[in-house]
């Protein structure tokens, strides 16, 4: 393993002391109240809200789970993607659920809750189990990320990778504990820019890497056996290596995963950027940023699978060396487990000499003089292991000082979601666990130290359950369709649904959780589709079944809800008191926001899609895909521009959440 040399060493010494010192400096002011700790005071202009958006979607282990599909599928790993990693549900974000979420004036999606539900005791159970399911999710999430982070840096430090992701998890702890929201949101501007930089100089480096597509295409099939790897369009069947052959009907998968992020995208909105913006404009334009910046994501990714495809091919001429080392290795451990293998391999590789010298023999002969340099994209069943290609890459085909500066943009990927999950999650502990259910009149002081307390114990849950999954794909396809699918149901059906109360909402949370739980338990390689159409299905059954089997949510809480949001749906008994030209006012907003909604989709799926075209130098597929984009540009420019609120009025009104209880 060649790891990093002074030079690179020193560029992220430097930005970690950087970042420290941006948190030290955010200390006095985050504490001044749980609003500034959160929510950054509701005062922070949209742009920034907007790069912070950008970072926390540009993790570092979702880049290097899509690098891996593209560096399998070519431009076509797009469509896997989704599932989540294509950020779909930003289209909802962008034409009206931001909005809806911030005129509620609430801090935390849990406390959304009472002002959706009111305070009775239905409302505060639903309240505290909402805020702990968000809990359960933030640290599967964080599980996903942890993971990704040992699978990283075990390729560049000559120690345990664990033990360094634990110090770099800690790292980004501390920071949130003491900078809260306003530290989150300052380091991920400044992580953002650097993310830019690095996804620009991949592309280009890539873009020159590639001497014409038939040359690429071919190169492709050598290494992934995939004969259409330059295509953009998936297929019914598709070739998939050992590992991933669920996979194949990609067709089919692509389909389910956009029903997912369509039935989800309904009922988004419930994030710290969106409580804490200043206006409803405010809200569009940080959710307009967000997509088109990180679409800068995508050329960057099928530039590391194009520089992948390379160095695999130099590195294993004949991949069946792989399976034979993978043997080697399972012949003198045979206890090790997949979660683990590594932590063996990176062991293996910086100290050779505490490992059976037979072994490491028999390692030398299959992979040659060079065998610490091949080990490490070796995986458990004995193929390349693509998981590892952005490490990889990173590692053997970058120069110094390059590579430190695009080692940073990685791990500033990693700390900017990681820190804003932590903060959004810390919150719903605070506000609607500790200060809702057993201390309502504890002091500010108090509060924060319980915040400190709270980002702890998640983080460490977190790093429990991310050292010991198998691998990052099926960790992030178990959240997505099996724990988030869940709770689809509650999550969209109390936006649309005037009859939908807190026990509905209790019944398909607690259904939906119930089952993806135990589905982890005791059929965790059950078929992702199988996940999201069990738990999909208890949820909406719980949500609907308890809904109407229990009263109704007051009228006056109802009332107060529908005139403050001003949702679309069904809303008949409230609909009738809304004065008619007022109605009609609210009638052609929802006309725009609805029709806005699929051109956004289709510019957010073709903006991603060009560049990679662009990348792989295959000319013919982007002009047919330009067109698609330009026509999908002006539905979002009449549908969504001309219509924003305007600048001298910006949509700044903001509901009391709990107005109905002085009524």
């Amino acid at each position: 393993m060649t790891g990093l040399n002074l030079i690179d060493s020193s560029i992220i010494i430097i930005y970690l002391l950087i970042t420290l010192a941006v948190g030290l400096m955010m200390t006095r002011k985050a504490s001044q109240s749980l609003d500034n700790y959160y929510l950054g005071g509701r005062s922070l202009p949209w742009y920034m809200l907007g790069m912070a958006g950008m970072a926390s979607w540009f993790d570092l282990t979702g880049t290097m789970i899509i690098t891996s599909f593209l560096y399998m599928l070519g431009p076509k790993g797009l469509f896997i993607e989704f599932r989540g990693g294509a950020v779909l549900i930003l289209a909802f974000l962008i034409c009206y659920t931001g909005k809806w979420h911030r005129r509620s004036g609430c801090m935390t999606g849990a406390e959304w809750i009472a002002y959706r539900f009111g305070t009775g005791t239905e409302a505060k159970w639903m309240r505290f189990f909402k805020a702990f399911m968000t809990v359960v999710a933030t640290i599967g999430m964080l599980a996903y990320l942890i993971r990704g982070t040992s699978l990283f840096v075990g390729m560049f430090v000559p120690f345990s990778p664990i033990w360094i992701t634990a110090g770099i998890v800690a790292f980004c702890t501390l920071y949130t504990m003491m900078a809260g929201f306003y530290g989150v949101v300052l380091t991920d501007l400044v992580q953002g820019a650097i993310v830019l930089i690095a996804c620009i100089i991949v592309s280009i480096m890539a873009f020159n890497l590639v001497p014409d597509t038939a040359t690429l295409s071919s190169l492709a099939e050598t290494v992934t056996g995939n004969s259409t790897w330059i295509s953009s369009m998936p297929r019914w069947h598709t070739e998939m290596p050992a590992g991933y052959e669920m996979y194949e009907t990609l067709i089919l998968f692509a389909a389910f995963y956009l029903l997912r992020n369509v039935i989800g995208g309904f009922g988004t909105g419930d994030e710290n950027r969106y409580f804490g913006a200043r206006s409803d404009r405010d809200c569009a334009l940080q959710s307009m940023l967000q997509g088109v910046t990180v679409a800068f994501r995508w050329p960057m990714m099928i530039g590391f699978a194009i520089m992948g495809l390379f160095l695999i091919n130099s590195l294993f001429p004949n991949v069946d060396k792989a399976e034979e080392a993978a043997a080697i290795i399972k012949t003198y451990n045979p206890d090790v487990e997949q979660g683990f293998w590594h932590e063996l391999t990176t062991n293996v590789i910086n100290s050779p000499d505490k490992y059976n010298p037979t072994m490491i023999a028999q390692l030398e002969e299959t992979l040659g003089a060079e065998w610490p340099k091949r080990l490490p994209v070796v995986s458990y069943s004995g193929t390349i292991n693509p998981e590892q290609i952005l490490p990889a890459v990173l590692l053997n085909s970058v120069p110094t000082g390059l590579r430190g500066l695009l080692i940073v943009s990685m791990l500033a990927a990693m700390m900017s979601t990681l820190t804003g999950e932590v903060n959004k999650s810390s919150a719903q502990v605070v506000k609607d666990i500790y200060q809702n259910s057993l201390r309502p009149h504890a002091k500010n002081r108090e509060l924060i130290i319980v915040a400190y307390l709270s980002t702890a114990a998640i983080v460490a849950a977190s790093f429990w359950m991310g050292i010991s999954a198998k691998n990052i794909n099926s960790l992030w396809g178990w959240i997505i369709m099996s724990l988030t699918a869940g709770g689809l149901a509650p999550y969209v059906l109390r936006l649309y649904w005037w009859r939908c109360n807190a026990w509905g909402q209790i019944g398909g949370t607690v259904l939906g959780g119930i089952g993806a739980v135990s589905q982890r338990i005791w059929a965790p390689e059950m078929n992702e589709l199988y996940q999201f159409s069990l738990m999909t299905g208890l949820s909406f059954v719980g949500t609907i079944g308890l809904s109407y089997m229990t009263v109704a949510t007051p009228m006056p809480v109802l009332r107060n809800f529908y005139k403050t949001t001003r949702p679309f749906g069904w809303w008949g008994p409230l609909r009738k008191e809304i004065e008619p030209s007022l109605f009609a006012k609210w009638r052609t907003e929802h006309k725009n926001d609805i029709s806005a909604l699929p051109f956004v989709l289709v510019a957010q799926v073709t903006l991603f899609l060009m560049p990679m075209q662009i990348v792989i130098k295959t000319y013919d597929a982007f002009f047919m895909t330009l067109p698609i984009f330009l026509a999908a540009a002006f539905g979002v420019y009449w549908f969504w521009w001309r219509n924003l609120p305007p600048k001298d009025n910006p949509g700044t009104d903001r509901a009391d959440p709990l107005a109905q209880i002085h009524e």
